[in-house]
């Protein structure tokens, strides 16, 4: 048994406005009505498909990431960024960790825009002025280390 597809019901063409006739100038003025406004036809949005995922072959595990050694060697800070941070050798990772410390412990942090640390005379010392952003704490922290 055969069963027959039925086409899609078409959609009746949008009837074209009618050119405007010009009309002979009247003596009377007659009063112009607003156009009707036609409801727009729906538009049909084509739907976003989602990219194909790739069936990918079975990887060995991934290496877990090893720290870089130039980070972790320890370094002797300056006497000034001894003052804050102690005079033991640290790595650059666990001396910004302390300036961060010591600025939260001092409340240094600037209550209008977070990103800015006012210092106190121990970090006018290391800074080199009274304020400084987050992004510059650790270019001039390498200033003090050997």
């Amino acid at each position: 048994m055969a069963t027959a597809k039925k086409a899609p019901a078409k959609k009746p063409a949008a009837k074209k406005a009618a050119p405007a006739k010009k009309a002979a100038p009247a003596k009377k003025v007659a009063a112009k009505k607003p156009a009707a406004k036609k409801a727009a036809p729906a538009k049909k949005v084509a739907a976003k498909k989602a990219p194909a995922k790739k069936v990918a072959a079975k990887k060995a595990p991934a290496k877990k990431r090893t720290p870089n050694a130039a980070f972790m060697k320890a370094m002797t800070p300056s006497a000034a960024l001894a003052a804050v941070i102690g005079h033991a050798p640290v790595p650059r990772t666990e001396v910004v960790k302390k300036m961060w410390t010591y600025i939260k412990k001092h409340g240094l942090q600037d209550s209008v825009n977070k990103r800015n640390i006012n210092a106190d005379e121990k970090l006018k010392a290391v800074f080199g002025k009274a304020q400084v952003t987050m992004f510059e704490l650790a270019g001039l922290i390498g200033k003090h280390l050997k």
